[in-house]
């Protein structure tokens, strides 16, 4: 994995697309419902499109009519930091990747049980590692 500081803003600009480095680097926003990975049901792993740290699971991933890809938990606890965002005139909590500190996304209380959390995140900080089969095929 890369951390954030290890990359230089140029090397960050030449790494990721316009919308992904306004996204990640900037605390942007992609369109509701314009995202790759809003309703995607493939299996997988989602990764951070800037460092590659592991995020979340496809199994965590569910539907909540958002706009945007949600899950209810991260793969780990540590794999994501969440901090306070108090831009727009509103208070959120913020979802950054804890490997290079991208921006990823905001967490919300109104999410599915067991954890009643949804993390809502922006497909552009987002890269889908497919799980492999046991004989190393990919997945259907």
């Amino acid at each position: 994995m890369t951390r954030k500081s290890d990359l230089t803003e140029s090397e960050l600009r030449e790494k990721l697309s316009d919308d992904e480095y306004r996204i990640t680097q900037e605390g942007g926003t992609e369109r509701a419902f314009t995202g790759k990975y809003v309703d995607c049901k493939d299996d997988g792993t989602y990764r951070c499109v800037c460092c590659g740290n592991e995020l979340f699971n496809s199994r965590h991933k569910y539907d909540s009519g958002s706009g945007w890809p949600s899950f209810w938990l991260p793969l780990a606890g540590d794999r994501v930091s969440v901090h306070q965002d108090m831009s727009l005139g509103m208070v959120r909590e913020e979802v950054r990747c804890a490997s290079c500190e991208a921006h990823l996304g905001h967490l919300f209380p109104d999410g599915p049980k067991p954890t009643g959390l949804r993390y809502c995140i922006n497909s552009a900080a987002l890269v889908l590692d497919p799980e492999e089969a046991a004989d190393g095929t990919p997945a259907d």
